[in-house]
C-alpha cells in the first residue's frame, strides 16, 4: 500500500484529478450562467459570516473581525471603559478613538498571517486566554503533517513565547496563575495520550505529568470556569474516569472524582465549594437514554466522595446541556422537538436534593419558535451574570443572544437580516436592538405559553418559509422524527422537488439550521427535508445504539422510509427526490441509493465515507476508537457480514439505471479521497449508463467548510447540478471522449496503489475465509 507521500501515487491522482475535472466541466458546460449567478446569490449572504460580536471578559472586550479582501479574520480586543459602543468590521474607526487620538483596539492574532505559514491555509482548532489576560495560547492545523501545533502569544507584547512549542495537541488548560499551561499531546495514531505542564515565563523543559500507556484509552483535559481546578478525562469503550487537579498547584497529583463502566459522556464543573457533573452514563447500573446533573462536594474529608442527584426523575425532563457562572444555572432543556432555555439561581439547595425542576422556580427565557440547536456560550467570564447562547432554526439565521440574568433582559447581539440585506450586530452596548428597549424575561416554567411572542424581536423568515414536523413509520414500525421546510409563496403542492437530508451517525444531532445557501432552492421551490434516523443525536444513548455497527442498517432503512413518506404525501413528486449526506451521512444516502435506486433521482455526496470494510481493517488515515464502535471491526465476523450488507462500494447493483451522483472530496488527509474515486469508478462499472443520469466526481485540494470562497464556489456547483437534474437538461458526454485510454479513470485506480482495492484473505477463529 502506498503511503500518502508516495509521489509516483500522486502523481496518479493529479492526472486523475485532472481528468475527473475536465469530465465534470463537460457535463456541467451549459450551466455556466446558472453557476454564476448561484454563486453570486450565495457569496451575498456570506459577508458578516466571520465577524464576531464582542464578548466582555473581565476588563477586555474579545472580537473577531473581517477586513475588505482578506479571507481570514483577526483577533482583537479593547478595554470596555475606553467606549461602549463601536463596530467592529468598520475601518479605520474599529482601531482609532478620534477624541483621544489613541489606538484603541489590540490585534491579537492575524490568521491571514498565519495561513502564509501554512501554504496560504488556516484553521484554528483550539485558542485559550489566560485568565489574567496575558497570554493566547492557539492550535493552528499544520495540513502537510496532519497535526495541530501549539503556540502561545504574549498579548502585551504581541510576540510568540519560546515555549511551548508542540506538536499533535489536542487539549489546552490553563493553570490558576495564567502563567502555566496543560496541554495534551497525541500520538502517531492520533490516540491523546500525554499530558504536559509548560512554565511560560520559565526556561525549564515542560514537564510530563501523566502518560496513558492502553493503546485503547483517551485522555482529555478542561479548567473549570473559575480556574479552581483542571480536570483530567480518561476514557475508553470499557470504562470512563474523572480525576481533578488543583490549578494552583498543577504539578500536584491528579485525585479521582468519578468512575463508571462503559463509554461516558461527562463534563464536570465547580461552584462555591461544590462540584457539578453532567453525565449519560449509567444510573443505578441501568443504561439511561439521555443526561442527568450530579452534585458532590469538594471536599471530601467527612468520608468517601458520594455524588447526589440534582433533579428527581422526570420523563418529561430531558436536559440537553446545562452552563452556568457564579448566580445561576442555565438548562437547555427538550420536549419532543420543542425545546426551552430556563435558568435556576445558584448555590443549589444541598440538603433538598433531589428536586424537580419546578421547586426552584425555573425562569424561561425567551426563544422564538422552531428552534431546532441551543448551543452556549462562549460564556468565558465566570463572575458575568450576561450569557450568551447561539439559537438556531430552519427558517431563522442564527442568532447570538445575551441574557442578563440578574435584571432580566435579553438582547439579540448578532443576527444576518437576509430580508434587508444586512447583518444586526450590537458591539458593547447593553441597549435593544429595536426599539431602544431590552425585553424582560421575567416569566417562570409554568405560566409560559409560546415562546414566540416576542417574535417581533428576532429576524424570523417564518412569515416566508414554512416548518413542518411530523414523526414516519419506518420498516419495524419505529417512528423517526421528520422536519420539512419550503417556500410558501414558491411551494408547488405535490410537484416541488425535494432534497432529504441525513446523517445517522456517532450520536450526533443533525444539523438542521438555516443555511443560506438553501435559500436558493427553496426560492426555486424546492422542499427542504431532514430524517433524524437512528444512528443519530435527539433520541438518546438507545437511539444511537440502534443505528450503529451491526444495527447499521436501521438508520439506512429509516432513511429510504422517509424518502418514501415525502413521495407518498405528495410532498414530493416522485422522480424529482434528491437525497444529501456528509461524511457518514454519505455512507447512508450512498446505502440507500443501493437498496433502492429507483427512489432518488440524484445524490450529493460530502467526504463520504463509501469503503467501510477495506478503510476500518487497513487504516491509511489514523481511526480512532469511536469509528470502529460505530461501524464495527472487519476482523470480527457479524460485524463483517453486517458491514457487507450496508457497504456502499460491496453493494452497487449491476446492470441498473442508477441516481445521478455528485460526489465531493478532497485531498486534505483528513478524508480519504481514494474511497470517492474507487467507489465513482465502481459505480460506473456496474451501473448502466445514462447520459441524463451522470456520476460525477469533484476534488478539491483545501477543506471546503474552512474557505469561505471555496464553500460558495462548491455550495453554487451543487445546486446547479441539482437544477439541472430538475430540468433534465443533461445532456450526453462520451466518457472516452474526455478520458483518453491510457487516462481512463478506471485505469489510473488501478494502477495506483493508493486507490486500488485491497484483496485480503483472513482466516477468522472459526475458520471462515473472508475475501475483502
Amino acid at each position: 500500500m502506498s503511503q500518502l507521500n508516495d509521489k509516483v501515487a500522486m502523481r496518479h491522482m493529479d492526472m486523475y484529478m485532472e481528468q475527473e475535472e475536465k469530465y465534470t466541466e463537460a457535463v456541467m458546460s451549459d450551466t455556466e450562467n446558472l453557476n454564476s449567478k448561484l454563486h453570486s446569490e450565495i457569496a451575498s449572504r456570506f459577508h458578516f459570516d466571520l465577524s464576531t460580536p464582542p464578548l466582555k471578559w473581565g476588563p477586555w472586550m474579545y472580537y473577531r473581525r473581517v477586513e475588505d479582501g482578506k479571507q481570514y479574520p483577526i483577533l482583537c480586543r479593547r478595554l470596555a471603559r475606553l467606549n461602549e459602543e463601536f463596530i467592529s468590521h468598520k475601518s479605520p474607526s474599529s482601531g482609532f478613538d478620534f477624541t483621544s487620538g489613541k489606538r484603541i483596539e489590540q490585534k491579537l492574532l492575524d490568521y491571514n498571517q498565519e495561513a502564509e505559514k501554512y501554504g496560504g491555509y488556516s484553521y484554528e482548532e483550539l485558542s485559550e486566554v489566560s485568565p489574567d489576560h496575558h497570554y493566547l495560547a492557539y492550535t493552528m492545523y499544520d495540513k502537510d503533517n496532519d497535526y495541530f501545533k501549539l503556540s502561545v502569544r504574549d498579548m502585551n507584547l504581541g510576540t510568540l513565547c519560546s515555549k511551548p512549542q508542540a506538536e499533535r495537541v489536542t487539549n489546552i488548560a490553563w493553570a490558576k496563575d495564567g502563567k502555566t499551561l496543560l496541554y495534551v499531546v497525541a500520538d502517531h495514531k492520533k490516540r491523546p495520550y500525554r499530558i504536559y505542564c509548560s512554565m511560560i515565563e520559565s526556561n525549564e523543559k515542560d514537564v510530563l505529568l501523566y502518560e496513558e500507556l492502553e493503546d485503547n484509552v483517551h485522555v482529555k483535559i478542561r479548567h473549570t470556569k473559575d480556574f479552581q481546578h483542571v480536570v483530567v478525562y480518561r476514557f475508553s469503550t470499557s470504562t470512563s474516569k474523572v480525576f481533578l487537579i488543583n490549578a494552583a498547584d498543577p504539578l500536584s497529583s491528579m485525585t479521582p472524582i468519578w468512575e463508571c463502566a462503559g463509554q461516558a459522556h461527562c463534563v464536570v464543573e465547580h461552584h462555591q465549594g461544590f462540584l457539578y457533573l453532567f453525565t449519560n452514563a449509567k444510573k443505578n447500573g441501568q443504561h439511561i437514554d439521555h443526561h442527568y446533573l450530579l452534585q458532590s462536594p469538594v471536599d471530601k474529608s467527612l468520608g468517601p466522595r458520594t455524588w447526589q442527584n440534582v433533579f428527581a426523575d422526570d420523563p418529561k425532563l430531558v436536559i440537553e446541556d446545562v452552563d452556568l457562572c457564579h448566580s445561576h444555572l442555565v438548562l437547555i432543556v427538550r420536549d419532543d422537538h420543542k425545546y426551552r432555555l430556563c435558568s435556576v439561581y445558584v448555590p443549589l439547595p444541598s440538603e433538598k436534593l433531589p428536586v424537580y425542576l419546578r421547586e426552584l422556580n425555573p425562569q424561561l427565557l425567551p426563544l422564538p419558535d422552531d428552534v431546532c440547536q441551543i448551543s452556549p456560550g462562549p460564556n468565558y467570564d465566570y463572575h458575568s451574570s450576561i450569557m450568551r447562547f447561539t439559537v438556531s432554526s430552519p427558517v431563522m439565521p442564527d442568532a447570538v443572544v445575551d441574557y442578563d440574568l440578574s435584571n432580566g433582559k435579553w438582547n439579540i447581539v448578532q443576527q444576518q437580516n437576509l430580508l434587508h440585506e444586512r447583518t444586526r450586530v450590537l458591539y458593547g452596548s447593553m441597549t435593544s436592538a429595536v426599539g431602544g428597549k431590552s425585553p424582560s424575561i421575567a416569566r417562570s416554567i409554568d405560566s409560559i405559553g409560546s415562546d414566540g411572542e416576542d417574535g417581533g424581536l428576532w429576524n424570523d423568515l417564518s412569515e416566508y418559509y414554512a416548518c413542518d414536523y411530523y414523526k414516519v413509520a419506518s420498516y419495524d414500525g419505529i417512528e423517526v422524527p421528520l422536519t420539512i421546510v419550503y417556500s410558501k409563496q414558491n411551494n408547488n403542492v405535490g410537484k416541488s422537488p425535494g432534497l432529504l437530508h441525513g446523517h445517522g451517525a456517532y450520536g450526533e444531532l443533525l444539523e438542521k439550521r438555516w443555511r443560506n445557501e438553501l435559500k436558493s432552492l427553496l426560492d426555486r421551490g424546492w422542499v427542504i427535508a431532514y430524517a433524524d434516523v437512528r444512528g443519530g443525536g435527539g433520541g438518546g444513548k438507545k437511539w444511537h445504539h440502534d443505528g450503529r455497527c451491526r444495527n447499521k442498517l436501521n438508520s439506512i432503512k429509516d432513511y429510504i422510509s422517509c424518502a418514501e413518506f415525502l413521495i407518498d404525501r405528495g410532498i414530493v413528486q416522485e422522480n424529482k427526490l434528491a437525497g444529501w449526506g456528509y461524511s457518514a451521512g454519505g455512507l447512508m444516502v450512498a446505502s440507500a441509493i443501493n437498496l433502492n435506486p429507483n427512489l432518488f433521482r440524484a445524490a450529493v455526496l460530502k467526504v463520504p465515507f463509501l469503503d467501510p470494510i477495506n478503510t476500518l481493517l487497513y487504516p491509511i488515515l489514523p481511526l480512532t476508537a469511536a469509528d470502529y464502535d460505530e461501524f464495527g471491526y472487519p476482523g470480527d465476523v457479524q460485524d463483517f457480514q453486517a458491514m457487507r450488507q450496508y457497504s456502499p462500494y460491496e453493494n452497487i447493483p449491476k446492470d441498473v439505471i442508477y441516481p445521478a451522483v455528485l460526489v465531493a472530496s478532497s485531498f486534505s488527509t483528513r478524508f480519504g479521497v481514494w474511497e470517492a474515486a474507487k467507489w465513482v469508478a465502481r459505480a460506473r462499472e456496474y451501473t448502466a449508463y445514462d447520459a441524463n443520469r451522470p456520476i460525477l466526481l469533484n476534488l478539491t485540494t483545501d477543506i471546503v467548510e474552512e474557505n469561505r470562497y471555496l464553500h460558495c464556489k462548491e455550495s453554487a456547483l451543487e445546486i446547479a447540478f441539482l437544477l439541472k437534474l430538475r430540468n433534465r437538461l443533461f445532456h450526453g458526454i462520451d466518457r472516452n471522449r474526455i478520458w483518453p485510454r491510457d487516462l481512463h479513470p478506471l485505469s489510473i485506480l488501478l494502477s495506483c496503489f493508493l486507490i486500488t482495492e485491497i484483496i485480503v484473505e483472513m482466516v477468522p477463529d472459526n475458520g471462515t475465509k473472508l475475501y475483502l
